[in-house]
């Protein structure tokens, strides 16, 4: 079975190199929102202007209908570059690859309309939002050692690790991406490779509670201390900040406090990733299942609603404040890469991940099953049936038990689905 693994390396460009990477990433920036106008404008024209558009049926059905698709506006890519010779120099696939982007956008868009959800149109990227460019097919290659050649770009030096972290690009290799991080450039390589079916050494299982007192409490009792990277830094970041806003606007000086400003959070993401990194690695190498709740951390760090007196109108605490505290706080944890990381690490390592509902994981008593009901700043679970622990341990454990449950449900199902299904008589 073939899977697909991603490397990504940085990039040492020389001054007229990133130049160029720049010049490119701001070409490729100015087609997607000239074809997300385009497409802007087709929507103006064939649906508002319709005489039914009020009616909400008929106007999903026309703004599907009539919106573009990624072959119209490819076909019109070599009108482009007679209207605008610089696009020349730059490659076919990395053109068509803004394209692909363009149409991802309003699929994903129109997904979300047909699920209810809010659409969220696709916007226009300035020059701080869209940070990267793909060759998908060709147009790149390995040059032996520490280079790569892009196609009209040239031969840029890239530095691969070395010692015990070496990780050479294996398989066959997919697409290719630059992308920019504040001031750096990196290279992130799409590979396919057969994956070999891998036994885990191990039969042990593991429930996990994530939280933010603890980023982890085991089903055994163990914790992992939460190393809070972003509340560390604050106060770097907040000076970074105030600098940034005495600077003049447009001016180098201003350019300068933002890289500062941009070169701080990407230290804090990194700190933050390879924390996540290590220990998802400890814990696929430790247990065979690994068990957590299903958690949506866009969810829970939403803000709060506003309050509003119904007869005087005004506005009323809503504990906004203390939310905000909580959010960041849930925002720096980063739940969710931990748990793609463990879930793509198991793939590898023979082990796996299992998710879980998480209600009253907290509430219930992992001996007796009642349920307890507690505040959020109550830390300790006690119980009438003798039951007395830490609060995460109890959820744990909770995790785990329903995990495995779940697990061995879904394996009954399939047993019996393999025996009720009709025996095939041979092909003669």
């Amino acid at each position: 079975m073939s899977s697909l693994k991603a490397y990504k390396y940085r990039l040492y460009p020389n001054k007229k190199q990133a130049e160029t990477l720049q010049w490119v990433l701001d070409r490729a920036r100015e087609l997607y929102n000239a074809a997300l106008q385009e497409r802007r404008d087709a929507y103006e024209i064939k649906v508002k202007r319709h005489p039914n558009y009020h009616d909400e049926a008929t106007r999903k059905r026309l703004t599907q209908e009539h919106a573009l698709t990624y072959h119209q506006q490819a076909t019109q890519l070599p009108e482009i570059k007679e209207i605008r010779s610089e696009y020349h120099d730059i490659h076919s696939q990395v053109l068509q690859d803004v394209l692909r982007r363009v149409d991802k956008a309003y699929k994903a868009f129109f997904r979300r309309i047909k699920e209810g959800k809010t659409p969220g149109y696709p916007r226009f990227h300035g020059s701080g939002r869209y940070e990267s460019f793909t060759f998908p097919q060709s147009g790149f290659s390995l040059t032996g050692e520490k280079r790569v050649c892009l196609s009209k770009i040239g031969t840029i030096k890239v530095k691969f690790p070395t010692g015990k972290k070496a990780r050479p690009p294996v398989g066959e290799m997919k697409t290719c991406t630059i992308k920019r991080e504040a001031n750096h450039w990196y290279i992130i390589f799409t590979c396919a490779m057969e994956q070999e079916i891998v036994y885990h050494p191990s039969e042990e299982a593991a429930g996990i509670d994530l939280g933010l007192l603890h980023f982890a409490t085991l089903s055994d009792g163990s914790t992992v201390e939460n190393p809070r990277h972003l509340r560390q830094a604050e106060n770097k970041l907040k000076q970074l900040q105030e600098a940034l806003s005495r600077k003049k606007r447009g001016s180098k000086r201003r350019r300068k406090a933002v890289q500062r400003v941009g070169k701080a959070h990407r230290h804090i993401r990194n700190q933050r990733k390879d924390f996540h990194h290590k220990e998802s690695r400890k814990l696929v190498t430790t247990y065979q299942t690994i068990v957590f709740e299903k958690l949506q951390p866009a969810n829970m760090s939403r803000r709060p609603k506003p309050k509003q007196d119904e007869a005087t109108g005004q506005y009323l605490p809503n504990g906004a404040s203390a939310k905000s505290g909580l959010n960041k706080s849930i925002v720096d944890a980063g739940w969710g890469q931990f748990q793609q990381m463990c879930v793509n690490k198991a793939e590898c390592a023979g082990s796996r991940v299992l998710f879980v509902s998480p209600k009253y994981t907290s509430q219930m008593c992992s001996d007796c099953g009642a349920i307890v009901q507690k505040e959020l700043e109550e830390r300790w679970h006690k119980c009438s049936c003798g039951c007395s622990l830490d609060r995460d341990h109890n959820a744990a454990k909770n995790i785990l038990r329903l995990g495995l449950q779940a697990s061995q449900k879904a394996s009954r199902a399939r047993t019996e689905r393999s025996e009720d299904a009709p025996l095939r008589s041979p092909r003669l």
